[in-house]
């Protein structure tokens, strides 16, 4: 075992309680028996610090640290004299900032690979979805009759540059916010010009002694996250699904039962799609296949871990291991036989417990390097030299393992892969392709409103918990769920992900569920595809009858189990978009501060969304039903319809109004 992992006496970890999920709990009793630790003993060793938690900590000059607390909020300031609304808004716009640079970085390299493709200079990817492109194309006004794909490529490359480096303007995927919604970004000077602008200038803003004004602070905060949601998220989303193809619902499985100890096991963790499309590519090599048989494997077994996972679950069905709270408790299972990552929610804890196992852990971008742990460079030109690579390490391992192997034998069955286009498909079919049914049974009771149920899993609540019992309880009361990321792998391997979980469900939402043959939560994929939700919105508001814009929906969001700084950058495009956004765990502000104010009720008074906080998982799914039917309630829709059934007299009667085209 690594020289990190001390014999001295710790408290035992309660393992029940500090995750639900039926394979972590079984590692964790392994792990204990290995004497190794995760994240989670770490997290009960460290209490976390409750000024920090507050945000009412401020580093950002050598004058301090200066530490404020809920105690004397205004009966103290720092040493510059800023107030704790100064203070927290700084604070919550660093986080803004990192989490929307966390999520551009990824969009804009997803364009750089585009360009390449398109250019011919990369052989190993191509254009899959064709009809995807053009309709990306002309979304943000590029003309497409008549030409060539590489010339209406070459197009949307230099329009989607724009959300990135455009210093003036608005940026290219405005087009699809709703009229009334983009009306009211324009009158609260918050349309994102490019993400680049927007994130330098929250910087400069929270640098010492500039901004100094909460409320001019915020709206640079909500500029900052819709460069996010409605650019750098939307171009990574819309780029994959051009490069890589749209998802539409496959069968895969999920938990740690789709290891094999008979096999070669390689798992891919992180957020960059490309490195595990070549993957795939590598995994099905059949010399790579050749050589694993010659090791005495049954064959190679591919793996999705965290969001990279979510993305090849929803679009090839790709098996998936565990979200972000189990990516250390996988390698106790000494089944692991190399795992590569990327960027974003990468544990160094990783790096010991790989030691301990004998797994092979292999780093793969430029950006996230961890020390002592092997780099093997991808790059997209050539990205089989590392997926190859990798893959020879993993079965060079699997002939010499030496760890005891133990697999839980759990795995839940589920449906993935529900995207805009697959559910505008599933609602009306090809010809009559359409929202409209979805809008529909929202207005006659069926649907009473939509949820996205989003984000991180957090060692400081229990594992999948929280969830998982608030999507239960939304769907017990008829709310349509939609889920990306970690929350998505929750629910997933709660089983809810299958058509037959509708039984959980209301009588409306099951009603629903059991005609179109979906389950009653949706999986669209990784954390960037949060943006899918944002299309569905939009998408809602264009078809009628809920309102002007996506602040008029009877939607509402939730995060409960967040930890990263992504978290709030969505969070908050999601308020400035018009979405009431629920966090759990904890939240970056002192309660009843001017600042904590603005975020959890001025935003909303302004014409936006709003933020909302509760632990809990039923307070929390009572503060969005309630906000789901305040918007029933505004929208005159509070009352069941009566399903009305027509004769062909009656539909004569009907007046008839001509094509407007």
């Amino acid at each position: 075992m690594a020289e990190e992992v001390k014999n001295e006496k710790k408290k035992e970890l309660p393992i029940a309680q500090v995750t639900t999920c039926k394979s972590t709990q079984q590692m964790l009793r392994k792990a204990a028996e290995d004497g190794v630790e995760t994240a989670f003993h770490r997290a009960a060793d460290m209490k976390a610090c409750p000024i920090g938690a507050d945000s009412a900590c401020c580093k950002h000059c050598s004058m301090g640290p200066c530490r404020l607390s809920s105690k004397d909020a205004y009966g103290k300031v720092g040493v510059c004299g800023a107030t704790i609304d100064t203070i927290a808004s700084r604070n919550f716009a660093r986080m803004v900032a990192s989490g929307a640079a966390a999520h551009t970085d990824h969009g804009m390299s997803m364009l750089d690979v585009f360009r390449e493709v398109v250019a011919g200079k990369i052989k190993d990817y191509q254009i899959k979805d064709e009809q995807k492109l053009l309709e990306v194309a002309e979304s943000v006004g590029i003309e497409t009759a008549g030409r060539e794909i590489k010339e209406i490529a070459v197009d949307l490359y230099e329009e989607l540059e724009r959300t990135y480096t455009q210093v003036e303007g608005e940026i290219p995927f405005v087009t699809r916010v709703p009229p009334k919604t983009l009306e009211k970004w324009r009158e609260l000077g918050i349309v994102p010009r490019g993400a680049m602008r927007e994130i330098m200038e929250i910087m400069h803003r929270t640098h010492m002694g500039v901004d100094q004004d909460y409320e001019n602070t915020t709206k640079q905060c909500s500029r900052t996250a819709l460069s996010d949601g409605w650019g750098g998220s939307m171009v990574a989303t819309e780029i994959s699904d051009i490069l890589f193809g749209t998802p539409s619902p496959v069968l895969a499985g999920v938990d740690m039962g789709c290891l094999d100890e008979k096999q070669v096991n390689i798992i891919v963790h992180g957020h960059e799609p490309n490195m595990f499309e070549s993957m795939i590519a590598s995994v099905n090599d059949p010399k790579l296949l050749k050589e694993a048989e010659k090791a005495g494997a049954e064959g190679l077994n591919l793996l999705g871990m965290c969001c990279s996972g979510a993305e090849v679950l929803s679009r090839h069905g790709v098996p998936h291991a565990g979200n972000f709270m189990s990516t250390e408790t996988v390698l106790v299972t000494g089944a692991v036989d190399a795992m590569a990552v990327d960027v974003q929610c990468i544990k160094q804890g990783l790096a010991p417990l790989a030691e301990c196992y004998g797994t092979k852990l292999f780093t793969t971008n430029p950006r996230a390097h961890i020390e002592g742990v092997d780099h093997i460079e991808f790059v997209e030109h050539h990205p089989r030299k590392c997926t190859d690579k990798v893959v020879k390490e993993a079965i060079k391992r699997f002939k010499g393992r030496k760890a005891k192997i133990v697999i839980p034998q759990n795995k839940s069955l589920g449906i993935h892969g529900f995207s805009h286009e697959y559910i505008n498909y599933m609602l009306g079919g090809t010809f009559r392709a359409s929202y409209v049914p979805l809008n529909d049974n929202i207005i006659n009771g069926r649907i009473r409103g939509v949820a996205g149920v989003v984000g991180c899993t957090n060692p400081r609540v229990r594992q999948d918990y929280v969830h998982v019992e608030l999507v239960k309880e939304l769907i017990k009361n008829d709310v349509l769920v939609v889920q990306t990321g970690c929350s998505q792998i929750s629910l997933a391997k709660a089983g809810l992900m299958k058509p037959d979980s509708s039984v959980l469900a209301g009588d409306g939402l099951q009603e629903v569920c059991e005609t179109v043959g979906m389950p009653p939560v949706l999986g669209l994929g990784s954390c960037v595809d949060n943006s899918r939700i944002l299309i569905a919105c939009a998408e809602m508001v264009k078809t009628g009858g809920l309102g002007e814009s996506i602040a008029d929906l009877p939607v509402a969001g939730a995060a409960p189990e967040w930890m990263s700084e992504k978290a709030i950058s969505i969070g908050q495009y999601f308020v400035a978009s018009g979405v009431f956004t629920v966090f759990g765990v904890t939240f970056p502000t002192i309660a009843e501060t001017k600042f904590h104010k603005l975020l959890f009720d001025g935003l909303e008074r302004q014409g936006l969304g709003k933020l909302g906080f509760a632990k809990d998982p039923y307070e929390m799914a009572a503060l969005m039903i309630d906000h789901i039917d305040k918007k029933r309630e505004a929208l005159g829709i509070m009352g069941e319809r009566e399903r009305v059934l027509m004769d062909m007299a009656d539909r004569r009667d009907l007046e008839v109004i001509p094509d407007s085209f």
